[in-house]
């Protein structure tokens, strides 16, 4: 459901990307695990059509990101670090207006409306204004806006940054819901993200996919902790130390 095939990504003498094979299955939640500046969100921007790799190719849902952009945004589903609100709407207004945006049938919104608002919580807090709601609602409605048009692939960029325990817990059962309906690629720095929600675990360092491993083969036989640190001390420098010490055991 997504391939990306050898993508390499440069803003001048910067390389942010080098040389990045991998595949999720159809119906996964596979984690791309790295620390801050590793190489994460450049990754999900080339696979949401946002950003053009300097080399190689991606595809998702069968589209190239290159040569079907537009085909590939309608196949996902995309929720960026910081959703993209209108704090001043109400949040069935919102809703609203992002399926005019996605341009679905007009026949079908009203069951996709009161679909995404029960899938993520959010029936009681539909004539909210979301510039009044906690972080944890407005990170519901920012996963309502990627997944109302139901679509197979759902690109979700640190889902639960600044959230407290509780709200974490809500957000990763929302997201392990939509396995096997959907193919899910999360993004994240926590490692117990990754384990608490994924099936399959990609750890990208320094620009490069470094580890892959199935999370049951990882419980098995050491810890997505321990396998991190053995990947990344095998060429961390000084100069790294505080990239990688930006990587959250937490929660």
């Amino acid at each position: 459901m997504i391939k990306a095939s050898h993508l390499t990504k440069t803003y001048g003498p910067l390389t942010a990307l080098s040389d990045v094979s991998f595949e999720v299955q159809t119906g996964e939640i596979v984690g791309f695990l790295g620390a801050n500046g590793a190489g994460k969100t450049t990754t999900m921007r080339i696979l949401t059509g946002f950003y053009q790799p300097t080399s190689g190719q991606a595809w998702v849902a069968g589209h190239s990101v290159t040569e079907n952009p537009a085909d590939v945004k309608r196949n996902i589903g995309y929720l960026p670090e910081t959703p993209p609100l209108y704090p001043e709407m109400t949040v069935e207004g919102y809703l609203r207006f992002v399926l005019e945006l996605k341009k679905t049938a007009k026949a079908d919104r009203p069951e996709l409306l009161e679909w995404a608002l029960e899938k993520c919580g959010l029936k009681n807090r539909r004539n909210s204004i979301i510039g009044n709601l906690s972080k944890g609602y407005r990170q519901r409605v920012g996963l309502a806006q990627a997944v109302i048009h139901k679509p197979p692939v759902i690109i979700l960029d640190e889902p639960t940054v600044g959230l407290d325990p509780v709200q974490i817990i809500e957000i990763r059962n929302l997201i392990r819901e939509f396995s096997g309906g959907h193919t899910v690629l999360l993004s994240t720095h926590i490692l117990s993200e990754v384990t608490a929600v994924c099936q399959r675990a990609i750890i990208v360092h320094r620009g490069r996919i470094a580890h892959e491993q199935t999370i049951k083969d990882l419980s098995a036989k050491k810890s997505l902790e321990e396998v991190f640190l053995e990947v990344i001390s095998k060429d961390v420098s000084f100069e790294d130390e505080s990239r990688t010490s930006k990587l959250s055991v937490a929660h």
